[in-house]
C-alpha cells in the first residue's frame, strides 16, 4: 500500500478524499483506490459551495495533527473530491500523528 502522503522539506502534502454534507466530521482511515494511489477518507458537515467544505477539512485536519489551522492549506483539487493539502510543520511529527490517522 502506498502512503496517503509525501514528504516535503517543511512539512508533508496529504492526500484525502473529501465527502461533504456528512453527518458529523470525522477522519476514515486509509482508502487505496483500483490505480494503487492511497489517500485519507474524511467527512466534513460544510456544504461544497463557496469553498465552505475545504476550509472545514483544514479546520479538522489542523486539530487531528495538532498544528495551527493556518499551516494546513489545500493545495490542488480544490472543487474535486480527491484533493492535496500542504501541512508545514516538523516532519516527523506530522509522520507520527499521520500514521495513528491511518489506522
Amino acid at each position: 500500500m502506498n502512503s496517503p502522503f509525501r514528504l516535503r522539506e517543511n512539512g508533508v502534502d496529504l492526500f484525502v478524499r473529501l465527502t461533504p454534507k456528512a453527518a458529523l466530521d470525522r477522519i476514515d482511515g486509509v482508502e487505496t483506490t483500483a490505480d494503487g494511489r492511497s489517500h485519507l477518507k474524511a467527512r466534513v458537515r460544510a456544504v461544497p459551495e463557496n469553498g465552505a467544505a475545504n476550509q472545514a477539512l483544514e479546520r479538522m485536519l489542523a486539530k487531528a495533527l495538532g498544528v495551527p489551522a493556518s499551516s494546513v492549506s489545500v493545495v490542488a483539487g480544490g472543487t474535486s473530491r480527491l484533493k492535496t493539502l500542504r501541512v508545514v510543520g516538523d516532519m516527523v511529527e506530522l509522520v507520527e500523528r499521520l500514521q495513528t490517522l491511518s489506522k
